[in-house]
Protein backbone atom coordinates (compact mmCIF):
# COMPACT_ATOMS: atom_id res chain seq x y z
CA UNK A 1 0.00 0.00 0.00
CA UNK A 2 1.28 3.44 -0.93
CA UNK A 3 0.99 6.33 1.54
CA UNK A 4 -1.03 9.19 0.19
CA UNK A 5 0.03 12.78 0.52
CA UNK A 6 -2.16 14.69 2.98
CA UNK A 7 -5.05 16.26 1.16
CA UNK A 8 -5.13 20.05 1.23
CA UNK A 9 -8.20 21.56 2.78
CA UNK A 10 -9.75 23.87 0.21
CA UNK A 11 -12.55 26.27 0.99
CA UNK A 12 -15.05 27.75 -1.42
CA UNK A 13 -15.76 31.46 -0.92
CA UNK A 14 -19.13 33.12 -1.37
CA UNK A 15 -18.02 34.23 -4.81
CA UNK A 16 -17.18 30.66 -5.82
CA UNK A 17 -13.37 30.94 -5.63
CA UNK A 18 -11.32 28.13 -4.07
CA UNK A 19 -8.91 29.15 -1.27
CA UNK A 20 -6.20 27.07 0.41
CA UNK A 21 -6.14 28.34 4.01
CA UNK A 22 -2.93 26.50 4.99
CA UNK A 23 -1.03 28.08 2.10
CA UNK A 24 -2.41 31.50 3.06
CA UNK A 25 -1.31 31.03 6.70
CA UNK A 26 2.19 29.94 5.69
CA UNK A 27 2.60 32.94 3.39
CA UNK A 28 1.66 35.42 6.16
CA UNK A 29 3.47 33.90 9.19
CA UNK A 30 5.78 36.87 9.68
CA UNK A 31 3.08 39.56 9.40
CA UNK A 32 2.17 41.32 12.66
CA UNK A 33 -1.21 40.19 13.95
CA UNK A 34 -4.02 42.67 14.48
CA UNK A 35 -4.55 43.51 18.16
CA UNK A 36 -2.63 44.73 21.16
CA UNK A 37 -0.61 41.60 22.00
CA UNK A 38 2.45 42.49 19.83
CA UNK A 39 2.74 39.05 18.19
CA UNK A 40 2.99 37.90 14.61
CA UNK A 41 0.58 35.45 12.99
CA UNK A 42 2.75 32.53 14.11
CA UNK A 43 2.70 33.54 17.80
CA UNK A 44 6.22 34.97 18.22
CA UNK A 45 6.47 37.97 20.59
CA UNK A 46 7.53 41.08 18.68
CA UNK A 47 9.53 44.02 19.97
CA UNK A 48 9.94 47.54 18.60
CA UNK A 49 10.19 47.65 14.83
CA UNK A 50 8.68 44.18 14.43
CA UNK A 51 11.82 42.28 15.55
CA UNK A 52 11.18 38.87 17.13
CA UNK A 53 12.00 39.06 20.87
CA UNK A 54 10.74 35.65 22.01
CA UNK A 55 9.76 32.73 19.79
CA UNK A 56 6.53 30.78 20.13
CA UNK A 57 8.41 27.66 21.28
CA UNK A 58 10.08 29.56 24.16
CA UNK A 59 6.75 31.05 25.26
CA UNK A 60 5.12 27.61 25.38
CA UNK A 61 8.13 26.04 27.17
CA UNK A 62 8.09 28.79 29.83
CA UNK A 63 4.35 28.32 30.34
CA UNK A 64 4.65 24.59 30.96
CA UNK A 65 7.76 24.88 33.20
CA UNK A 66 5.71 26.63 35.89
CA UNK A 67 2.67 24.46 36.49
CA UNK A 68 -0.15 26.20 38.27
CA UNK A 69 -2.62 24.54 40.60
CA UNK A 70 -0.50 21.53 41.58
CA UNK A 71 -1.93 19.44 44.40
CA UNK A 72 0.46 19.03 47.32
CA UNK A 73 1.07 15.54 48.77
CA UNK A 74 1.04 16.70 52.39
CA UNK A 75 -2.26 17.36 54.13
CA UNK A 76 -3.16 20.94 54.88
CA UNK A 77 -3.38 20.49 58.63
CA UNK A 78 0.36 19.71 58.85
CA UNK A 79 1.51 22.58 56.69
CA UNK A 80 -0.76 25.28 58.19
CA UNK A 81 -2.14 25.57 61.70
CA UNK A 82 -5.87 24.99 62.02
CA UNK A 83 -7.91 28.17 62.48
CA UNK A 84 -9.11 28.79 66.03
CA UNK A 85 -12.81 28.31 66.59
CA UNK A 86 -14.49 31.50 67.77
CA UNK A 87 -17.10 31.26 70.54
CA UNK A 88 -20.65 31.39 69.28
CA UNK A 89 -22.35 34.65 70.17
CA UNK A 90 -26.01 34.52 71.06
CA UNK A 91 -28.29 37.04 69.52
CA UNK A 92 -31.15 38.50 71.54
CA UNK A 93 -34.49 38.53 69.85
CA UNK A 94 -35.84 42.04 69.53
CA UNK A 95 -39.49 42.87 69.85
CA UNK A 96 -40.87 45.38 67.37
CA UNK A 97 -41.75 48.78 68.79
CA UNK A 98 -44.80 50.57 67.44
CA UNK A 99 -43.68 53.65 65.60
CA UNK A 100 -45.21 56.91 66.76
CA UNK A 101 -46.66 59.03 63.98
CA UNK A 102 -44.86 62.30 63.39
CA UNK A 103 -46.75 65.35 64.67
CA UNK A 104 -48.60 67.25 61.97
CA UNK A 105 -47.35 70.70 61.18
CA UNK A 106 -50.04 73.36 61.41
CA UNK A 107 -49.44 76.41 59.31
CA UNK A 108 -50.55 79.67 60.86
CA UNK A 109 -52.65 81.73 58.47
CA UNK A 110 -51.70 85.38 58.31
CA UNK A 111 -54.41 87.71 59.55
CA UNK A 112 -55.97 89.90 56.84
CA UNK A 113 -54.96 93.54 56.98
CA UNK A 114 -57.76 95.88 57.84
CA UNK A 115 -57.58 99.09 55.84
CA UNK A 116 -59.70 102.02 56.79
CA UNK A 117 -61.70 103.76 54.11
CA UNK A 118 -59.95 107.04 54.79
CA UNK A 119 -56.51 105.59 54.10
CA UNK A 120 -57.47 104.46 50.59
CA UNK A 121 -56.46 107.17 48.16
CA UNK A 122 -58.41 107.93 45.02
CA UNK A 123 -55.40 109.03 43.02
CA UNK A 124 -54.89 107.34 39.68
CA UNK A 125 -51.50 105.88 39.04
CA UNK A 126 -49.63 104.40 36.15
CA UNK A 127 -51.52 103.72 32.94
CA UNK A 128 -54.88 104.88 34.37
CA UNK A 129 -53.43 108.33 34.93
CA UNK A 130 -51.94 108.42 31.43
CA UNK A 131 -55.19 107.37 29.74
CA UNK A 132 -57.37 109.72 31.80
CA UNK A 133 -56.76 112.77 29.63
CA UNK A 134 -57.22 111.04 26.24
CA UNK A 135 -60.95 110.67 26.18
Amino acid sequence: MVARAPRKKMYRTMQGRMVDIEKLRAANESVQAVGNMNVNARGDVLGPGGAIVNTKENVIKKYYEQPKGMVSDTPRSKTMPAPKAEPVKTVKKMTPIAAKPAPKKVEAKPEPKVVSKQAVSTEKKGIDAALDGLE
